[in-house]
């Protein structure tokens, strides 16, 4: 077992669910620790208060680019687009991706990591399906002549897909690394090992709902 995982303390899950033979948080203080929920435990875990703070960049860029959109949806030569059907393909497949993160974050838990690691293979399998699908929408559009500079529609449509794409991409190695460490079993059983993970990849998930909204749909 690695070196990380031999010099934390045990963990013993009592008849409450927590952590300690009662059950309850028997940490020093008694407060919640780095992996509680809300404010409190975003500012008591570097690497999640660091993850929000890069999603939080990340949102500005995709409001700046949603204000540049509604305001050049009011010009004379906005074409609208329709949507290449695969799209709704795709959308099924990276929720359907956030469904099975949350089944191996729940297996985990559950001290079951062999278990978490095949559903984390599944969600990164659905994540290469998002992708490839995304490939052959955009192969199908430019096949019926839009492209990038064909109009203002496409243009945008062509750079927030191509964004969200290369953030999913950031994902699907960051899947790697998790999948290779759930094999290891550098994870503690017991605890949300996933947590920083899902919730980059359920952000993605929602952000690409919300484009598909705002350019078809708004």
């Amino acid at each position: 077992m690695p070196a990380e995982v031999l010099d934390r303390p045990p963990v013993y899950s009592g008849p409450g669910g927590g952590s300690g033979p009662g059950g309850g948080d028997h940490r020093p203080g008694g407060g919640p620790g780095p992996t509680g929920s809300g404010a409190a435990g975003i500012l008591g875990n570097p690497d999640l208060f660091g993850l929000w703070a890069f999603l939080g960049t990340v949102a500005m860029l995709f409001i700046g680019f949603t204000s540049a959109y509604i305001l050049r949806r009011a010009s004379a030569d906005w074409q609208p687009l329709a949507a290449p059907p695969i799209l709704w393909l795709n959308t099924l497949a990276l929720l359907a991706s956030s469904a099975t993160l949350e089944i191996a974050r729940r297996r985990l838990r559950a001290w079951d990591p062999a278990g978490s690691a095949r559903f984390v293979l599944l969600t990164g399998a659905l994540g290469l399906v998002f992708v490839a699908g995304q490939y052959v929408g955009w192969q199908q559009l430019a096949a019926q002549g839009v492209f990038l500079a064909s109009n203002p529609h496409s243009s945008f449509f062509y750079v927030l897909t191509g964004l969200h794409a290369l953030h999913l991409l950031g994902g699907l190695c960051w899947f790697v690394a998790v999948l290779r460490r759930l094999r290891r079993l550098a994870y503690l059983p017991g605890e949300d090992g996933l947590r920083l993970f899902a919730t980059y990849w359920h952000f993605l998930a929602g952000l690409w709902v919300y484009l598909l909204w705002l350019l078809f749909v708004f």
